[in-house]
């Protein structure tokens, strides 16, 4: 049994009962106001205790970084150095984890094919591409080339480079495709019996678009499970009920019945899961 717990936007807790695995980590989801106005912030370090105490996480042995923007490795050095973990990612969540002073050992840079086994986990890491940019925040391709201090701005974590991660776990493999993007044929080869499916853009992209994003990611790896992840609003703290994206970004109520609507038609099991609430895969 495998309990995955879900802490909205891309962030999630994949638990054994003997080894845990984080996947992105992003707890604090600072508000709008610090995006428009470009003040910095810093790791809300309360909120990350109260939820480490309360969903247990107390053998965390990893946390593996999408990419690094925010919303996906703003609290990684926070939650590595209080948990004991190791940080994997990108040359530029490296460069959040020095910043964060996590010890140079309890970083690992990956790239495009590394592979780790961690207890009964398999992980192995694929690139992968970033939604399409918009005109608000566009630094896609963009590094982070020094250590990144808190607080700092949303501007500073720079996306470095996007993955997605593939997770085996005694006969269970899982997708984890944070981004609505696809690389064409990079998944050819691999079947997962779920994909956690990253949706935020479905709702004003185009059909063909949409339906080839849908192919890629989950008709090729023949899943028979869909779980949609970043579709919260990601400036709502964890704390208080979760609101979906804004509407003038993304409607998440277009993005759900395109997303389910597609499944049906498939024959593929759709799941919404809540944040802060956990599902155990079999």
């Amino acid at each position: 049994m495998l309990k995955v717990t879900f802490f909205g936007t891309t962030t999630m807790l994949f638990d054994d009962g003997v080894d845990q695995i984080l996947f992105d980590a992003h707890f604090t989801r600072p508000s709008l106001y610090y995006f428009f106005t470009g003040k910095p912030v810093s790791t809300n370090t309360d909120l990350c205790d109260k939820l480490i105490k309360h969903h247990k996480i107390n053998r965390l042995k990893a946390i593996f970084v999408s990419h690094a923007h925010h919303d996906h490795a703003m609290d990684a050095p926070y939650i590595a150095n209080r948990c004991s973990a190791k940080i994997y990612g990108s040359n530029s969540v490296r460069n959040i984890a020095i910043g964060g002073k996590v010890k140079e050992s309890n970083i690992e840079v990956f790239e495009d094919g590394s592979c780790y086994t961690i207890g009964k986990y398999k992980i192995s890491v694929i690139k992968a591409l970033h939604s399409v940019p918009t005109k608000v925040f566009d630094n896609i391709g963009e590094e982070i080339t020094e250590p990144l201090v808190q607080p700092a701005t949303f501007w500073d974590y720079k996306e470095g480079g996007s993955y997605d991660f593939f997770v085996e776990h005694e006969g269970q493999k899982i997708l984890l495709h944070p981004s609505f993007n696809y690389i064409e044929g990079k998944l050819d080869g691999i079947e997962a019996d779920v994909v956690f499916l990253g949706v935020a853009g479905i709702a004003n992209a185009k059909k063909e678009i949409v339906e080839k994003f849908f192919d890629e990611n989950v008709i090729k790896t023949k899943a028979n499970l869909v779980i949609p992840v970043h579709w919260d609003n990601f400036f709502s703290p964890l704390d208080k009920p979760i609101q979906e994206i804004a509407d003038y970004v993304d409607a998440a109520d277009e993005t759900f019945y395109k997303t389910a609507s597609y499944c049906a038609e498939k024959r593929i099991n759709f799941l919404l899961q809540y944040p802060c609430t956990s599902i155990e895969l079999k």
